[in-house]
Order: structure tokens, then sequence, then C-alpha cells
């Protein structure tokens, strides 16, 4: 099973969350692959996932995340042992995230949601210091985000898989030229059609 943790202010409705439920169904495995909306309570959005995954094996699950989902993911995949994709994962969103305490919007609805200040203490209990295992994890960061810093990504996974993008921005635009290395790492077999 593949378990897609968005980011900060986005949903499944997001280009890279759409682009991988629409390879895995061309794939046949569309009910492999789940990504919930999470709720901007970070202790919320671990306690779903948690539950999506809760009875699953370890060694046939694998978290993708984005940005924000990308601290959730390695929270995560510490506690239970399996795999992670990172896409430019939020490294120390405690102190990036301290200025959209408040009311913000999210990216594909404008609806609007409440983030609130006790949420900065939920998000530092999260913090990973130090992965082990590097093995489990395949890190993409892009040099040309302008949100978060590469250097701080490749630095807090060192010797796991990384693949570092010349360019690129946030989102990683150009993400369907690395979703069939992506799924590969999650363990899917790739015998049909390019994404």
């Amino acid at each position: 099973m593949i378990l897609y943790l968005h980011g900060f202010r986005s949903s499944p409705k997001s280009f890279k969350a759409r682009l991988l439920a629409e390879r895995m169904q061309l794939l046949g495995l569309a009910s492999d692959y789940l990504c919930p909306q999470l709720p901007a309570s970070p202790a919320a959005a671990i306690a779903l996932a948690q539950d999506v995954i809760k009875g699953g094996d370890p060694a046939g699950l694998t978290l993708i995340g984005s940005s924000l989902g990308g601290y959730y993911a390695t929270w995560l995949a510490e506690q239970t042992g399996c795999r992670a994709v990172l896409l430019n994962p939020a490294v120390k969103p405690p102190r990036d995230l301290e200025k959209y305490v408040g009311v913000s919007t999210q990216y594909h609805s404008d609806e609007p949601f409440e983030f609130k200040r006790e949420y900065m203490a939920q998000l530092q209990a999260l913090q990973i210091d130090a992965i082990t295992q590097p093995q489990r994890y395949f890190l993409i960061a892009a040099t040309g985000d302008d949100v978060l810093d590469w250097r701080e990504m490749v630095g807090h996974y060192p010797h796991a898989r990384q693949q570092v993008i010349q360019g690129s921005d946030h989102g990683i635009s150009e993400f369907a030229d690395y979703a069939d290395q992506v799924l590969a790492f999650c363990g899917v077999t790739i015998s049909g059609p390019a994404a």
C-alpha cells in the first residue's frame, strides 16, 4: 500500500497526488493507493494516517510525503519501520510555519482553515533529529524550491537514496519524470504505459 501525505494548505487534488493516483490506476493498482485530506492539526493528521495504516505490514507500506507531509512521513516511518519517499520535505516546520498561525486558505479550494498556535507544539513533538535505516528513505529535493531549503533536506537524510533536481520548484513541476522511480522504490512493478 502507498499512503500519500500532502503538504500544508494542499489536498488530494495536488498535481503529484493526482499523477500518482492516475499512474496506479493505469497499473491496475488503484486500491493500493490512498491520499486522504489531512486536517490542519498535526496531531489529527498523524492520527488519521495511523488509522489508515493500522494493522498493515510495514514491509508492504510506503509513505510518500510532500513538504509538510514529508515531515509527517518521516515520523511515521521511524515509528513503523516502513519505507518513505520525501518530496521537497519540510525539515523544520515548527520554525517555517510560525508565520502561518491564524486563518489560511487551501490551494485547491480557497476553503479557509485555522492553523492554531497549539499546533506548533504538536509539530515539535514529531521532530526526528536523525533518521535510522536510511535505506528505507528516498529523498527528491529541488534546488529551485523557493519555499524550503534543499540543502537542509539533503543534510537531514544522510546516506538515504537522494535525487537532487537542478532547478525546478517547490511543487516539482516535472514530477512525471520521476513518478516511475518513486513507484519502483515503493515496490510497484512498472509494466503499464509510461506516466
